[in-house]
């Protein structure tokens, strides 16, 4: 094994000269912690083993015997080089924060007569053993042998999460979940959260999610459980002051609406968003929600979200807000909402986009509330946001994204950008955590493969930003996502991602092919001025490029027939949104009947494989919503 790659890079790796053999029969002891706290681990290390080097050791919980018939020693020691292995960004973390990083350091030391994790708690062993298994996946298979080597690891960022959409308009089944989780985990990411707007089975509000396929309350507690397993918070998530439009759209809660008609966002009209925050209902109605949801998590955490309040001051609050302004009337209820939480033993986190235009009030929010500095561009001003925070002794995340949504494959250099510059500047200003977002805006149409470039790197980066920061990333995602040793389907997710830069067309949270999708064709010309037929031309021959050795990958995944075909259906909408674009700067009369014939032809054999592809990872809730915007397109092709 030479140059082995692993998710997350180590802090610090030195390779020794030597090698250990990987024989059959040995033991694998569990040391210095009660054992059922370092089960979970072992047992981990023991599938690995017989998995990837065809080797069975058992568990053992002494090293009882002969010294040689140990092969691995999982060992939690307290006083392990405790400040050796602390970076110098946990310094600037908040009080409290350094404990909880060393708790997940650990130390790995493979000599040519055994394998030693040694860590502060269970925890560090776990993210030993993690590393530990990717040595494993690269073994030379003949020889069964590891380098000799030591690794001294911790991470940056206490808090390492990924929050995945489920409200816009997949939700995920709990065994599309459980691997999800899995994965996560074995990148060392140590948070959780599922965006929730309607689609949490609320016993009294079954009007609002019974056609959204929810979760339940008792798989939030199987998913909760099976996170903690794998060192994974489960923090609830619920936004109680914006983005309340499924709620509205029924009778019985549009009374509590701010703008009840509809207001004007985002330059277009829309229905009404946001909570009215002066009529005591609003708030009444929250803490129900807060009661039901919340006995459900062991987290003690918890993300009321409160982002893009657009239409607050547009409605019942507009004189109000007129005199005194909308940002303390923000504040007000949000502080309002701050109390609900904290009452019901919660640390409040809360998305920050609307009091960062209001800099002026930071320093009143409470010092226990943690915000979410999120932007999802590379040119995102995390560095000016987070210095507000900081300067307010705010404790705060940074929130980037996998910009994977508005696009259909993603948009693989703004994401690398977006997720350095919000790792680069988290550690800058003391950031507690990092918090990678994965949205569903208009339709959730890219497929879940499409996010998990955005999901390595950022877990890589949110470890250690400079062991991290010039990994390769395509064979990263190849080894560790795709279970691909060829290298080859992260190679093409990496390249998909960037086709549609030859379209010479950067628009702000999207993608121009996306777009030509979701537009009628009538305002193409105008929305897409400049767009050439050669750059389309281009644009098509770069999807053939990436999805060319689609056919020389060999992942060992179970799911490896299903990526192949989500690839393969991506890369089949972008040829349709190709197809549409000429169509639509097209000026002879037959080309442009022909090219209809043709996407007419085309559209519903999509339809059908987005239909099964879909249902193969989420539920069916959702479904129609999403599938109706490839729908609509039939009325251009008539």
């Amino acid at each position: 094994m030479t140059n082995p790659i692993l998710l997350p890079t180590p802090r610090h790796l030195e390779f020794q000269t030597g090698t250990y053999t990987l024989k059959p029969g040995k033991r694998i002891a569990l040391m210095g912690a009660p054992v059922q706290e370092l089960f979970f681990s072992g047992e981990r290390l023991r599938r690995a083993l017989h998995d990837h080097a065809n080797v069975d050791w058992t568990l053992a919980a002494t090293a009882t015997g002969a010294s040689d018939e140990i092969g691995a020693t999982l060992r939690v020691d307290e006083n392990v080089r405790r400040t050796s292995i602390l970076s110098e960004a946990h310094e600037r973390a908040v009080e409290g924060q350094v404990r909880r990083t060393s708790d997940e350091a650990y130390e790995l030391a493979i000599t040519p007569n055994a394998i030693e994790i040694v860590a502060t708690s269970p925890r560090g062993i776990f993210y030993g053993v993690c590393t530990l298994i990717q040595l494993l996946q690269q073994t030379n298979k003949p020889t069964n042998q590891l380098p000799n080597l030591n690794i001294i690891d911790s991470p940056d960022f206490p808090h390492r999460g990924v929050m995945l959409d489920i409200s816009r308009d997949k939700v995920p089944t709990m065994q599309t979940l459980f691997d999800l989780v899995d994965l996560l985990a074995s990148w060392k990411v140590n948070q959780l959260q599922l965006y929730t707007e309607h689609t949490f089975a609320y016993r009294n509000h079954r009007e609002v999610w019974e056609n959204a396929s929810p979760m339940t309350e008792q798989e939030i507690l199987e998913l909760d459980r099976f996170c903690r397993e794998r060192f994974i918070e489960l923090v609830p998530n619920q936004n109680s002051f914006g983005h309340m439009s499924r709620w509205f759209k029924h009778k019985r809660y549009l009374d509590l609406a701010e703008t009840p008609d509809g207001c004007i966002a985002w330059g277009e009209r829309r229905p009404p968003m946001s909570l009215n925050p002066g009529d005591p209902r609003s708030l009444q109605f929250v803490g129900e929600l807060f009661d039901e949801l919340l006995p459900n998590f062991s987290s003690t955490q918890f993300n009321a979200g409160c982002d893009e309040t657009m239409d607050l001051g547009q409605g019942r609050s507009k004189e109000e807000c007129e005199r005194r302004g909308s940002g303390r009337v923000y504040l007000d209820f949000v502080l309002k909402i701050y109390d609900e939480v904290r009452k019901r033993g919660h640390t409040m986190q809360f998305w920050g986009d609307i009091i960062v235009q209001h800099p002026e009030l930071i320093p009143e929010l409470p010092k226990d509330a943690i915000a979410l500095e999120w932007g999802y561009e590379a040119d995102h001003p995390f560095d000016e946001d987070g210095a507000h925070f900081a300067a307010a002794g705010i404790p705060f995340y940074v929130c980037p994204g996998t910009s994977s949504w508005n696009t259909v494959v993603g948009r693989t250099d703004n994401a690398i950008g977006n997720l350095q510059s919000a790792a680069e500047n988290g550690l800058k200003h003391g950031a507690i955590g990092y918090l990678n977002t994965d949205w569903g805006d208009n339709g959730h149409w890219q497929y879940l493969p499409f996010s998990y470039l955005g999901f390595g790197y950022g877990a890589a980066l949110s470890w250690c930003l400079e062991s991290n920061r010039d990994m390769n990333i395509a064979r990263a995602l190849s080894l560790y996502a795709f279970r691909d040793a060829t290298g080859t389907l992260g190679r093409i997710a990496f390249d998909l991602g960037n086709t549609h830069k030859e379209l010479g067309l950067e628009l702000h949270n999207s993608t121009a092919l996306f777009r030509i999708l979701q537009k009628p064709l009538k305002q193409m010309p105008e929305e897409f001025y400049g767009l050439t037929p050669d750059a389309i031309k281009r644009t098509q021959r770069a999807i053939d490029r990436a999805m060319r050795p689609i056919n020389k990958a060999k992942s060992t995944r179970a799911d490896a027939k299903l990526i192949h075909d989500e690839l393969a259906s991506a890369a089949a909408i972008l040829h349709h949104a190709c197809q549409r674009a000429l169509l639509a700067f097209e000026k002879k009369p037959a080309k442009a009947r022909a090219r209809k014939r043709e996407l007419a032809h085309d559209l519903p054999r999509l339809i059908k494989e987005y239909h099964r592809l879909w249902h193969a990872r989420n539920r069916p809730g959702g479904f129609k919503e999403s599938v109706a915007r490839f729908e609509k397109l039939r009325k251009d092709y008539e």
